[in-house]
């Protein structure tokens, strides 16, 4: 019996996420074109690998069997395809989180690596880059990782980064030397995006009892500013040491008792990866320890994904 991977890759990414249209999207394939290839797979094994109702999807026991040999049979063909690729071409690293600006980071990683050349792209946001990597259309990736993520993907920290509160010199709270998250509460956090599609903020608005939001289009980091200056109820959220544009109307104020720590992380294929991602990997260790930016005490600091 020839099984066809594409099939195989099919059953395994629906059994993970237990939802037709959230898999065929991680695959970019259409939900029709995904539910053909299950049932062309069922037919060949001849079984079904899962039960259908108004309930949702969940797997047989046959489905159950075949899961763990199936991502196996994955994970040994994305090894022998990784075996046969070039070694000279390009690491090819996607970065996302583009107000966050990944690139300040990742330019203190690339001074230090002995990897290929890097060639940079710009994911739309952790979905879109999850998608490519498990295409293989890129190699790794780089930016804030929460779950979950899909199987077949590993990722490690390399950063993390306190973030301050930006507002108009005019909002009430400007002249303050620091400010703790709770004060906060009553003012209007402005985000680049719906705000279920931006976890840290979402996060941090939850836990904070953040109620007001003001959500646009993300446009680039000027004009985010610039919404940000002609509202002095507003506030946003950025890096430390992200550097305001000099003839600002903004005020970066730290944020203390707990300080907000935004999370870098490298995310790639496991079990395939290009041959030069070892040493980005080995970079970016180094230049955590070196600079110490994975410095952090629970009793001063807030991560969003910690328990």
């Amino acid at each position: 019996m020839d099984l066809d991977l594409a099939q195989v890759r099919a059953f395994v990414r629906t059994a993970e996420e237990l939802h037709f249209g959230r898999a065929a999207a991680t695959l970019a394939v259409s939900q029709q074109a995904l539910s053909k290839r299950i049932a062309r797979l069922e037919s060949l094994l001849g079984t079904s690998l899962f039960q259908r109702g108004g309930h949702g999807v969940a797997l047989t026991d046959a489905g159950l069997r075949f899961l763990e040999p199936a991502r196996r049979t994955l994970t040994a063909a994305d090894a022998a395809v990784a075996a046969v690729a070039r070694t000279d071409r390009p690491l090819r690293v996607d970065v996302w989180g583009h107000l966050f600006a990944p690139m300040r980071t990742l330019a203190l990683v690339a001074e230090r690596t002995e990897a290929p050349v890097l060639v940079l792209g710009h994911g739309r946001d952790l979905p879109s880059v999850t998608a490519a990597l498990l295409h293989g259309e890129i190699d790794a990736a780089f930016g804030r990782v929460h779950p979950p993520l899909p199987a077949g993907l590993a990722h490690r920290l390399v950063r993390l980064e306190p973030v301050d509160a930006v507002l108009s010199r005019a909002h009430p709270l400007a002249d303050e030397p620091a400010l703790r998250p709770e004060q906060l509460r009553d003012g209007v956090l402005w985000a680049p995006a719906a705000l279920d599609r931006l976890d840290f903020l979402h996060r941090f608005a939850e836990r904070f009892g953040v109620r007001r939001r003001a959500e646009g289009t993300n446009l680039g980091l000027s004009p985010y500013l610039a919404g940000l200056a002609a509202h002095p109820d507003r506030f946003a959220l950025l890096p430390a040491d992200l550097p305001l544009p000099r003839t600002s109307a903004l005020r970066s104020v730290p944020l203390v008792e707990p300080t907000p720590l935004y999370a870098w992380s490298l995310l790639f294929p496991a079990g395939s990866a290009h041959p030069g991602l070892p040493a980005l990997a080995a970079a970016c260790a180094s230049g955590a320890r070196d600079r110490r930016w994975l410095d952090h005490s629970p009793s001063r600091d807030w991560l969003p994904d910690a328990p």
